[in-house]
C-alpha cells in the first residue's frame, strides 16, 4: 500500500475514532440487520422441527431490552461527558483527544445504543407477527446473545470509567500516543526521502497561503510533482510548524526564473494544514502536551508535584524508546525529495521547559529533574547529552533564583555536577 494512502487512511480512522458518533452509528445498523437476518432465515432455512419459542416470551426480553438499554445508555453519555470534561480540566485542554479516543468507552456506548435498537426493532417486528417458528427461535438466540454481550460490556466498562479521564490515565494515554509518533517517525526520518544537503541559493521558496499548524506531507505527491518538472525539492516546514502566508513550506531548485502557478498550487496542496496540531505524526507535540500536563500541576491552584515527577519519569522513558528504535536503512522511495531531521535539542526544549521553569522551587520536583537529564546524558547519544546538560544548567540557575534555603541549593548544585 503507497505510503500516501496509508496515512490517509490512518488520518481518517483517527478521525472517526474521535467522533462519538460512529460507532453507535455502525452498532445501530448491526442491530437492524440482526433482526433482518432473523426474517430472512425465517424464509429461507427450512429447519427439521425447529424449537418453539412463543412470541409472548420474545416480547417481554425484547421489551425489558428496549426500556432499560436507553437508560443505560444516557448514564454511559453522562458518565464519559464527566470523564472529559475531568481530563480537560485536571491535565491539558490538548489532551483531550486522547481520552475522546478511548476505545472501551466509546465501544460500551455503542453496544448499548446498538441494544436499544435491537430491541426496539425486533419488538415492532413480532407484534406484528413477522416470523413464524425459525424467525423466533433465531431472534430469541441473536437476543440472548445481546443480553450477553451488554452484561459482559456493562462490567468491563464499570472499571474503565471508573479510570478514565483520571490525570493517571490520562498521562499514560499521552506517553502512548508520543511512543507510537515517535517509532513511526524513527523507522523512516527522512519520510522515505534523502537527508537535506541544501539547495543552490537561487533556490525558489514556495511559500503558504494560509494560517495554521502543518500536520501532514504528501511526500508521494511531492516528489511525483519534482519528477514531472524535474525539480529538486527541499522540504522547510515539517509536521509541527505553525505557518503564515508567506512562510515557506518548502524551496525548489530547477525552477529556472519561476514556478508555474500549478506547480505551486500543487506543490502547496501536499502539506495538510490544520487548526491544531495532531499527535499522529508530529512527536513533538505530544512532549509539548506531557510538559503542559506538569506545568499545570506544579501551578499554585494545582499544587501536585507528584503528577509532575510522574511525567518526568515518562519522558526519560520516550527518550530511552527514541534511541532504542532504529531506523529502516532502505534505499529512499522519494530521491527527489530532501528532508531535515528532528534535532534531539529541539525535543529536549519542548520536553523540560514547562517543569525546569514551573518546578525551579520545588525541591523534590528540582532533584527529580536533575537526576533525568544525568540519565539522558548518560544514554551515550552526544547530541542528546549536550542537549541535557544545557538543561540542567538552566535548571539550576532557576532554582538558585527562587530556593531560599542554602542546604537545598547546595544538594541541587551537586546533582547538577555532570553539567559543568
Amino acid at each position: 500500500m503507497p505510503d500516501a494512502l496509508a496515512s490517509w487512511l490512518r488520518r481518517r480512522l483517527l478521525d472517526l475514532r474521535q467522533r462519538l458518533w460512529a460507532k453507535p452509528l455502525a452498532a445501530c445498523v448491526l442491530s437492524v440487520m440482526g433482526v433482518g437476518l432473523a426474517w430472512m432465515l425465517d424464509a429461507e432455512w427450512l429447519m427439521k422441527d425447529p424449537p418453539e419459542v412463543s412470541a409472548d416470551s420474545i416480547e417481554s426480553l425484547l421489551s425489558i431490552m428496549a426500556s432499560s438499554m436507553l437508560v443505560i445508555a444516557i448514564f454511559a453519555a453522562g458518565a464519559m461527558v464527566s470523564a472529559y470534561a475531568s481530563a480537560s480540566n485536571n491535565s491539558s485542554p490538548r489532551s483531550f483527544p486522547l481520552v475522546l479516543a478511548d476505545d472501551s468507552s466509546q465501544n460500551a456506548y455503542s453496544i448499548f445504543v446498538g441494544a436499544f435498537i435491537f430491541g426496539v426493532v425486533g419488538l415492532v417486528a413480532v407484534e406484528n407477527s413477522s416470523f413464524d417458528t425459525v424467525g423466533r427461535f433465531v431472534l430469541f438466540i441473536e437476543t440472548a446473545l445481546v443480553f450477553a454481550l451488554v452484561i459482559l460490556t456493562f462490567v468491563r466498562w464499570v472499571d474503565r470509567i471508573a479510570r478514565l479521564g483520571r490525570q493517571g490515565n490520562t498521562n499514560q494515554r499521552a506517553e502512548e500516543a508520543v511512543t507510537a509518533a515517535i517509532r513511526r517517525y524513527r523507522r523512516a526520518p527522512l519520510r522515505g526521502g534523502v537527508p537535506a544537503t541544501g539547495l543552490p541559493p537561487d533556490a525558489l521558496a514556495v511559500e503558504a497561503d494560509e494560517v495554521g499548524f502543518v500536520c501532514a506531507i504528501d511526500m508521494q505527491a511531492l516528489q511525483q510533482c519534482a519528477a514531472d518538472h524535474h525539480l529538486q525539492l527541499e522540504v522547510a516546514a515539517l509536521p509541527g510548524a505553525f505557518m503564515v502566508p508567506g512562510r515557506p513550506l518548502l524551496r525548489v531548485a530547477g525552477a529556472g526564473q519561476g514556478l508555474p502557478g500549478n506547480v505551486a498550487a500543487s506543490l502547496r496542496g501536499a502539506f495538510r494544514i490544520a487548526q491544531s496540531r495532531e499527535f499522529d505524526g508530529d512527536p513533538r507535540f505530544g512532549l509539548v502536551v506531557l510538559s503542559e500536563i506538569a506545568g499545570r500541576a506544579l501551578s499554585p491552584a494545582v499544587n501536585d508535584p507528584g503528577t509532575a515527577i510522574d511525567v518526568t519519569g515518562r519522558l526519560v522513558r520516550i527518550f530511552v524508546r527514541w534511541l532504542q528504535t532504529a531506523p529502516e536503512v532502505d534505499a529512499p522511495d522519494f530521491p527527489l525529495v530532501q528532508v531535515p531531521e528532528l534535532a534531539l535539542s529541539d525535543l529536549v526544549e519542548d520536553a523540560f521547559t514547562a517543569i525546569v521553569r514551573d518546578g525551579a522551587g520545588s525541591l523534590e520536583v528540582s532533584c527529580r529533574l536533575m537526576k533525568a537529564l544525568q540519565t539522558l546524558a548518560s544514554l551515550g547519544n552526544e547530541e542528546l547529552a549536550a542537549a541535557a546538560r544545557a538543561k540542567a544548567r538552566e535548571a539550576l540557575a532557576l532554582a538558585e533564583l527562587r530556593m531560599e534555603l542554602p542546604a537545598h541549593l547546595e544538594r541541587l548544585r551537586s546533582l547538577a555536577s555532570f553539567a559543568d
